[in-house]
């Protein structure tokens, strides 16, 4: 549904993003990560038929983006980071207004409008003028004028940056039912927020994909060892040399919440780094026990998302900054 093929844009001389390639399939959600001028919102931009690319193709539906532009964007639904919006017309107006824009008939125009209020949950808010509504309403009425027509794709770039909490989570669980429906590629600086409502990440790092699969496929491509969190009653000075006596434990580190007291003991949350391929929770609960210590929590602990982001853009960084072969002095 969504084709990126070779995308490069230069500004000038200075390139933006390089050979750019990644394809979402039908249905599917995908996640697009990458720190600030990574070029997500480049080729956001060509994708949605802003602006053409240096080089390379973008198709929607199988469309070129450049050379069937207007039909490209009657199937495409846009969120913008900064959603532009007419504040002194009110909820129902500015969609009537962009139902007329978009090209929906006029005989289905007021049912389409209601049917994008109702889905965006905007009905209490309709008849009020825009600039006096929230931030979060505001995030509504640009995703409900992005579902007018029905379009069969959805980009979504930041859609819930400046929202609080509760807002943050009332956008997410729109977009999670909208996924029944649409393609959707979701740029976001929130990792969990991908987390959730994503089935696959892709990666942009210095203008080039640097990663493109499921996030649990990424974890195991990733992670050389694995990790288990264990809580115990003791001392962490005391328990962390105990543990990486165990073979197969190639170290041992406070976990980042750290130890809790309680009434009875101290309690040590650590996490222990291990060989993949050696299964020591039993051995690390032995010790635990036969030290006379009491053993409250004993998992194995994946890779977040963020992770995986910070691993991946680290990597480019230290590749970046290595000197090649001709660099290095004989």
């Amino acid at each position: 549904m969504i084709q990126a093929e070779g995308l490069t844009k230069f500004y000038g001389s200075l390139p933006a993003i390089r050979d750019v390639t990644f394809e979402v399939q039908s249905g599917e959600v995908v996640g697009f990560l990458g720190p600030n001028g990574a070029g997500k919102s480049t080729t956001i931009r060509i994708l949605t038929c802003y602006m053409p690319p240096t080089a390379g193709t973008a198709r929607i539906d199988g469309l070129d983006c450049f050379e069937k532009s207007l039909e490209v964007r009657s199937r495409i639904g846009y969120l913008p980071e900064n959603v532009p919006l007419y504040m002194d017309l009110t909820v129902r107006g500015l969609l009537r207004f962009a139902a007329g824009v978009k090209g929906v008939e006029a005989r289905r125009a007021k049912s389409e409008v209601e049917r994008v209020t109702a889905i965006c949950g905007l009905q209490k808010v309709a008849h009020r003028i825009i600039g006096h509504l929230s931030k979060g309403y505001k995030q509504r009425v640009g995703l409900a004028q992005a579902l007018l027509n029905n379009p069969p794709v959805l980009i979504l770039d930041e859609p819930t940056i400046g929202l609080d909490p509760t807002q943050i989570i009332e956008i997410r669980r729109l977009i999670q039912d909208l996924r029944q429906e649409h393609t959707i590629l979701l740029s976001s600086h929130i990792l969990p927020e991908v987390a959730q409502i994503c089935q696959r990440v892709l990666i942009i790092n210095k203008g080039r994909i640097v990663a493109t699969d499921t996030p649990g496929n990424l974890t195991g491509q990733l992670q050389k060892s694995a990790h288990v969190l264990l809580e115990a009653s003791g001392v962490t000075s005391e328990l962390i040399p105990m543990l990486e006596g165990i073979p197969g434990v190639q170290r041992v580190s406070p976990h980042e919440s750290g130890s809790r007291p309680n009434r009875l003991n101290r309690l040590s949350r650590l996490v222990v780094e291990t060989d993949r391929s050696m299964d020591v929770r039993p051995e690390i609960a032995r010790r635990v026990v036969e030290s006379g210590r009491d053993l409250l929590e004993l998992k194995l602990m994946d890779l977040s998302l963020e992770d995986i982001f910070m691993q991946l853009v680290t990597e480019e960084q230290e590749e970046a900054a290595a000197p090649s072969e001709e660099e290095v002095p004989s």
